[in-house]
């Protein structure tokens, strides 16, 4: 066994989030109409299979958003798996830019609340089961109420504060 000295952390939240960006995530985009407008996040702290009795997935959401207080008024929140191609739509929503965060993108609504984006891996019809205080984020815990797949699309990676493709190792290829 080798023994490695790793260095202590010195609470530099630059240095910290270097280091998560070394772990890839998925990203999604939490949606919902609320008031007659479309609201959304989007997050790469999300978690899928948290429980199957009952299903429960979970995301991360900063304690300052201002988007999350207002979709938590839906009766159902749309979770989208984002899929590989869809990181422009990703930075649209996430953008600044409120008054046009949804201009051309494909949404799909299903008789609810929630919303999703078109052309997807993974659609997720939830409803807000509970919510834990997390340091500078809220853990929410989302209970799947239906679901919509497209398993022949890839989808979009978050590594290393930049949008990736999945791709085989090369072992599996050979």
């Amino acid at each position: 066994m080798i023994r490695a000295e790793l260095p202590s952390y010195s609470q530099d939240p630059a240095a910290l989030r270097r280091a998560f960006s070394v772990f890839p995530s998925g990203v999604v985009a939490i949606l919902a109409e609320v008031d007659g407008r479309v609201q959304g996040i989007v997050a790469s702290a999300f978690t899928v299979g948290v429980s199957t009795d009952p299903p429960l997935v979970s995301c991360a959401v900063q304690r300052t958003s201002t988007t999350w207080p207002v979709l938590q008024r839906a009766s159902r929140l749309g979770v989208t798996v984002l899929a590989d191609g869809q990181g422009t739509l990703a930075r649209q929503i996430a953008g600044p830019d409120r008054e046009h965060r949804f201009d051309g993108v494909p949404l799909r609504e299903t008789g609810s609340s929630a919303r999703f984006i078109d052309g997807s891996p993974l659609w997720l019809e939830c409803r807000l089961y509970a919510e834990h205080p997390a340091g500078d984020h809220t853990i929410a815990l989302l209970e799947v109420t239906a679901l919509g797949t497209l398993p022949e699309l890839e989808p979009l990676v978050f590594h290393r504060s930049d949008f990736r493709t999945l791709q085989l190792a090369q072992d599996d290829l050979e």
